[in-house]
């Protein structure tokens, strides 16, 4: 009997430490073995709420920005969103964004994952509005009708919630995380935000002891 094996990318598309990781994530799966499935998983960063960010988060996530393009040479960001926009410490819309494009056709799940990450790097946007979810979703070629219709199922929420509760079972605590499960089992994989090589070589090996 053939193995099950599936390296979980669990992530927020709001999470500036994926967007980080993104270039690095691409030569990981591009190198992965052709028979390990790939499942993204959205952690749920932070619930719904319309109250706009105190000073003190905004500051902290900015924080993390400046850290991020020290640790991570390259990594762009467009500091104009934080005056532009009013932030909402909210991130559950944007995982639920993802959630229904991939209903809406299961291929374009990276791709608004991609187009949100740049709505708010690059553009300066805010993800935790629906207009900008809706641009996301319809500068990708979905059906805005169906993306809004989808993004307000309650079943799109069930799903979120799953998610978050599957992250939670696999032990994740932050995100960007990497779960590989040979036949249910969990074997958690180090992020290295540079070094692809050393991700890959840590799934090899779990395959290789898994025989």
């Amino acid at each position: 009997m053939s193995e099950e094996k599936t390296l979980c990318y669990v992530h927020d598309p709001m999470c500036s430490w994926c967007w980080a990781f993104r270039p690095t994530l691409t030569k990981v799966l591009a190198n992965l073995p052709t028979d390990i499935n790939v499942k993204y998983i959205v952690g749920g960063l932070a619930p719904d709420t319309d109250t706009p960010m105190d000073q003190a988060t905004q500051d902290m996530i900015q924080h993390h920005w400046h850290t991020i393009i020290q640790r991570v040479p390259g990594t762009p960001f467009n500091f104009d969103f934080w005056t532009l926009n009013t932030p909402k410490r909210s991130t559950y819309p944007a995982c639920r964004a993802v959630l229904a494009a991939k209903k809406q056709d299961p291929t374009q799940e990276d791709a608004m994952i991609l187009a949100i990450q740049q709505a708010y790097y690059l553009q300066a946007k805010n993800p935790s509005e629906e207009n900008t979810l809706i641009d996301c979703a319809v500068a990708i070629g979905l059906n805005a009708k169906q993306f809004k219709k989808d993004l307000h199922d309650p079943h799109t929420q069930e799903q979120l919630l799953k998610d978050i509760q599957q992250a939670q079972t696999l032990n994740v605590t932050g995100f960007p995380s990497l779960v590989l499960l040979i036949n249910n089992q969990a074997i958690p994989i180090a992020i290295d935000y540079i070094d692809a090589k050393f991700i890959n070589a840590q799934v090899n090996q779990a395959l290789n002891m898994s025989y």
